[in-house]
């Protein structure tokens, strides 16, 4: 089995972001977590980040029969990525979306999801852990 982890706009950036919002790791360190996750549940990870949406759309019709999952972190694109939310849709694959921070009590603008609907799942708010919850989440639905 393989997933795509798929991380939008800004995300290359984590550590030098504000650390009470997005925490202290790295994009790289946190894929290094979900690697060792994967591993011991035999899943194979292939990882994409981009600033761009129409890479991340490329990047998931490239890959959409060649993966079952996806969990993705679309940053910015979450409250106005109705392309993003498309080409998720169209795969009819189980997608799970993460959010470092609790865009539930952030600005006004944040509280808007473009995903409601598409992914089975939402983890918020847990920083880091955010990734290691969803993954978790996407590997479970997968196994039903």
């Amino acid at each position: 089995m393989k997933l795509l982890i798929l991380n939008g706009p800004n995300l290359n950036l984590l550590s030098t972001r504000d650390k009470t919002q997005y925490g202290e790791k790295t994009l790289e360190e946190i894929n290094e977590g979900l690697r060792e996750i994967a591993a011991r549940h035999n899943v194979a990870l292939e990882f994409y980040q981009s600033n761009h949406e129409g890479d991340l759309i490329d990047k998931i019709q490239e890959l959409r029969e060649k993966i079952s999952g996806i969990l993705v972190n679309p940053g910015a694109l979450t409250h106005y990525g109705y392309s993003l939310r498309d080409a998720l849709e169209d795969t009819a694959l189980p997608v799970v979306e993460v959010h470092l921070s609790n865009i539930e009590e952030r600005e006004e603008f944040r509280k808007i999801d473009v995903l409601t609907g598409v992914a089975k799942e939402r983890i918020v708010g847990l920083k880091e852990k955010s990734y290691a919850v969803g993954l978790g989440k996407l590997l479970e639905i997968l196994r039903q």
